[in-house]
């Protein structure tokens, strides 16, 4: 977008930085003076986007005021902002993409130039929730094949990379341990990184190079293989859309190539300077205002507003100041710190929030430690975690590449515009909705759980937590298991050998992608504890699924490169990947003997991960506490095996020489990780995996792709189809169309969420799109999820309320059902409403309270769309959920106060008829009359002229499509 508009009446705050006609700047400070000095930093950024992008439509002069006197606006008015870019994630990027791919082929039918439709917004998209767990420690899972490609096909055009292991030769060294097979897969070998391809891993025996391990390469085949649609879909929009660039999957997850690789702190566009910021399609893209960049979670249709050239409209929001005081024992990692945090949080009530940080404890807080610390914020409610830019910041961009001469005008640049935070003059703070204080010397080590992660208990309290979670009753934190059975063992065979399984054992330990990664320090700190442990002679139990999945190459390099990644390996902790794999329940099956003896014995069995969600069976439907840790916790905790131990007094295990071996006589001290950090955590690390990503992932760069302007449908596809918004898409908006004689397809009650209407998990072998996979002659173990198939209209359709959960009140019991009420049959909602479409007749919603509570998906709003729904007449909305609906071109309405659907006596078998006048205005009442006589009122929900103007054109597709025209 031009950093100048024409229209915009705030370019007489433009200077040039320094003198340099080449750096100018709109000098925001000079519009409020003092005003804007108290203005907390998050603010500060939200105003100069405002300036910036007036247009007087999508942003006018009041918005900017508003944000301005935020002190009294804040909770009271809307505000648009415009971000600088976007971050999607293939799940939730694909369908944004085929969007846009079909609107392509709409302005061309229309006469229009194809060409011109690309996102206005930079957009960088990271495939990176595709990877999954078929192989860990080397062993073969029966894994779904779930992203459009033939496993049985060769994947010769991928360009395999295949593994030729073979044995190294002895040098006889003295203090030789074991021999080293290089071939082996076990729990001896070493592992690297296929990202960092020159950095040899070294045999912790021999001290001699070994190749590549299988585990990381099987994966990305694998990965490769079954998503090869997608990442072809993919990488044609990498080629043919303006502003779009991918990051092909094995590079890492989003957040963490966000971090390393596309933050700028400061954008220079053309020749003008301004505040990098970011909205993404996942909530953890807070994980970048560790770095002083503003950016947060969206749903995909603000998403692809965004990229369409349009804000995000939010309520301007209250500011919590968190101050830092203090710092943290040697003991206590940054996770130690994020969970007290969290707790302290959620318990203060910031939800719906900003949160920005100050006080003499933050400069306390590496990098890493800040943007671990903002990762987490989606788990105690907050929208955003912001720490500003200060010292700490630029001695961290320095140490990872940045140029002297670029850090000089980057700071130049947020000192003029009063968005660098000096700690040394505490005076200068802003003033804040409230303020919360966080001692850092008071926090201990922790983890959080058993099923959510703001239930923090103390390391030293663990035993003493897991036996009260045993006795309470079910429910937040209680499994209530009989006194008489806590103390139920139950003996397994597994290779060979007996073990015994009990209430706390733990049978998954994963240090995964999400939150942590980030954190040098936390992830060495889990590789000296895992180097000292198997020079102690102490394993972990070989039935426990272990994982190693790193954020980025990054990460294995300095693990490889530091010497501690073939310890983290023989404890079973192996790379088996780049991206989100455990956290979001893409873990390999648990051995059956496993299964089985939990279920028999009834047991409450444990996983421990470095993530950031814990939900009761999140990670296994057999697993039933989950506890977040730090990494060097979850290796300790898969040593011991269980989480009924009291580390203080309870050894991990016992040396040859029958010494017992505690906690304590493993845990690496701060000089040895400040130490190891310093030596191998170099801007060299960063500056290669930037090449490495430019450079390509060799299967990346040899799959084919099409190169033409439009995108040539499949149409045996049922991963990536043309979807049908465009199906009646004319040049002019038709007038706005009453609604009659509507039948209503769906009678809810309170708190549907967005889970009820566009459930995102498994696809139920009776659901209408499991008939429709069939039909195209796929078996139920090749369906995958909803997620996965979001690029396809037809099963995202058939998906909509297709939750077994939804309670339909012309149905009276939890199910996916309807009434077709000219029939009288009852059918899948989808079938209903397909026949509704055949017969002419509109569909209405009605619903309770709250309607589409939960996160954020574009689906919610597309899929009742393409079922023919024209309006939901609910008692209130999620917020979020009412723009998604007007975005697509459906009516929210909200009847009045003190009324709903049972007050005002209807059954919902009428039929509806709202008279909607061509002229629209924020508020209006509308009339809705029955078929039975009956009349009452409803307000339409639309806030502004933006909205109405959506509504007008049928939504904002169509909307942004005629513009391109």
């Amino acid at each position: 977008m031009d950093p100048v508009r024409p229209e915009c009446p705030f370019q007489y705050l433009i200077e040039s930085l320094n003198d340099n006609p080449e750096k100018k700047f709109y000098n925001v400070p000079k519009l409020g003076g003092t005003k804007y000095d108290n203005l907390p930093y998050t603010v500060r950024v939200l105003l100069e986007a405002a300036v910036r992008n007036c247009d007087g439509f999508f942003v006018k002069k009041e918005d900017v005021l508003n944000i301005l006197d935020w002190k009294t606006k804040q909770n009271n008015v809307e505000v648009p902002f415009c971000p600088a870019r976007v971050l999607l994630q293939d799940f939730t990027g694909i369908p944004a993409m085929v969007d846009f791919a079909a609107m392509r082929e709409a302005v061309k039918i229309l006469g229009g130039d194809p060409m011109k439709v690309y996102p206005a917004c930079p957009t960088d998209l990271t495939v990176d929730h595709s990877l999954q767990i078929d192989f860990s420690k080397c062993a073969i899972q029966n894994a779904p094949n779930p992203g459009g490609g033939d496993l049985q096909k060769p994947l010769a055009k991928l360009s395999p990379l295949k593994v030729q292991p073979r044995k190294l030769p002895c040098r006889g060294q003295t203090g030789c341990k074991g021999p080293c097979s290089a071939g082996e897969s076990s729990r001896n070998s070493g592992q690297f990184s296929a990202q960092i391809e020159n950095t040899p891993i070294l045999c912790p025996f021999h001290l001699q190079p070994v190749p590549e391990p299988e585990t990381v390469l099987k994966n990305q085949e694998m990965e490769f293989g079954r998503n090869r649609e997608r990442l072809q879909f993919f990488k044609w929009s990498s080629k043919v859309f303006r502003n779009v660039s991918v990051i092909p999957p094995g590079t890492g997850m989003a957040h963490q190539v966000n971090l390393e690789y596309l933050s700028k702190i400061v954008v220079q566009h053309k020749d003008f300077l301004y505040p990098d910021s970011v909205v993404g399609t996942d909530s953890h893209t807070t994980m970048v205002n560790g770095l002083g960049i503003l950016g947060w979670g969206v749903g995909g249709i603000e998403t692809e507003a965004v990229m369409l050239g349009m804000p995000v409209t939010f309520t301007l929001p209250e500011v919590v100041g968190c101050e830092l005081t203090g710092s943290a024992s040697p003991l206590a990692t940054s996770i130690d710190v994020v969970l007290s945090i969290t707790k302290q949080l959620r318990q203060a009530g910031i939800a719906g929030k900003f949160v920005e940080f100050f006080g003499t404890g933050v400069s306390q807080l590496s990098i890493a430690d800040r943007t671990t610390i903002a990762n987490m914020c989606p788990e105690y409610g907050a929208i955003l975690s912001f720490f500003p830019v200060d010292n700490v910041t630029l001695k961290h961009l320095r140490h990872t590449g940045f140029g002297n001469a670029g850090l000089a005008s980057m700071e130049a640049y947020l000192k003029a515009v009063k968005l660098f935070r000096n700690e040394q003059i505490s005076s200068g703070e802003p003033e804040y909705s409230q303020t919360i204080q966080v001692n850092l010397s008071s926090i201990i080590p922790c983890v959080s759980g058993p099923k959510r992660s703001q239930d923090r208990v103390a390391v030293t309290d663990m035993k003493s937590d897991f036996q009260a979670c045993l006795n309470e009753k079910s429910g937040l934190k209680g499994f209530q298991i009989a006194a008489e059975k806590q103390n139920d063992v139950v003996l397994v065979q597994y290779e060979g050998n007996e073990y015994k399984l009990s209430h706390g054992c733990i049978v998954i330990a994963a240090v995964i992608s999400c939150t942590n990664n980030c954190n040098p320090s936390v992830m060495l700190a889990a590789g000296l504890l895992a180097k000292k442990a198997v020079e102690a002679h102490l394993m972990v139990k070989p039935y426990i699924r272990t994982s190693l999945s790193p954020g980025s190459g990054m990460v294995t390099h300095y693990l490889s490169s530091s010497g501690v990644l073939p310890y983290l390996s023989k404890l079973g902790f192996e790379v088996v990947g780049y991206g989100c794999s455990t956290c979001v329940g893409n873990t390999a099956p648990l051995p059956e003997a496993i299964r089985n003896a939990i279920k028999q014995g009834d047991l409450i069995a444990c996983g421990v991960l470095s993530g950031s969600k814990n939900f009761e069976g999140r990670l296994c439907d057999c697993v039933r506490a989950n506890y977040l840790a730090s990494p060097p916790l979850v290796v300790a905790y898969a040593i011991a095996g269980t989480v009924n131990i009291d580390f203080q007094t309870e050894p991990l295990g016992v040396d040859p020489n029958g010494k017992n071996i505690y906690l304590r006589d493993i845990w690496p001290t701060r000089e040895e990780l400040q130490h190891v950090e310093e030596e191998y955590v170099i801007s060299s690390m960063f500056k290669e995996l930037n090449e490495k990503i430019k450079k390509g992932d060799k299967r990346w760069n040899l799959l084919e792709a099409p190169e033409s302007v439009l995108f040539p449908w499949d149409l045996k596809s049922t991963y990536i189809r043309c979807p049908s918004f465009f199906d009646k898409f004319a040049k002019e908006p038709v007038s706005i169309q009453q609604i009659e004689k509507a039948h209503v397809l769906l009678y809810l009650g309170d708190s549907v969420t967005t889970d009820h209407i566009s459930p995102a998990g498994s696809i139920a072998r009776s659901s209408a799109a499991a008939k429709y996979l069939t039909n195209k002659g796929l078996t139920p173990r090749e369906f995958n999820s909803y997620g996965a198939r979001r690029g396809n209209d037809a099963v995202m359709t058939r998906g909509t309320f297709a939750n077994i959960k939804l309670l339909n009140k012309f149905i009276g019991k939890p199910a996916p059902k309807t009434i077709h009420f000219p029939s009288g049959q009852t059918l899948d909602v989808f079938e209903a409403a397909e026949l509704y479409q055949k017969e002419g007749i509109p569909v209405i919603i009605l619903a309770g309270k709250k309607y589409g509570l939960g996160s954020s998906r574009d689906w919610v709003a597309k899929g009742p769309f393409l079922l023919g729904v024209k309006a939901v007449i609910a008692e209130s909305y999620e917020k979020m959920h009412k723009g998604h609906l007007i975005g697509i071109g459906i009516a929210p309405l909200q009847f009045l106060s003190g009324e709903n659907a049972s007050v005002l006596g209807l059954t919902g078998k009428e039929q509806f008829s709202i008279s909607f006048p061509q002229e629209l205005f924020p508020g209006m009442t509308l009339d809705v009359k029955t078929n039975t006589g009956k009349a009452f009122s409803v307000i339409a929900l639309f806030e502004n002229d933006v909205e109405i103007t959506l509504y007008k054109h049928g939504g904002i597709l169509n909307y942004v499509a005629r513009r391109f025209l």
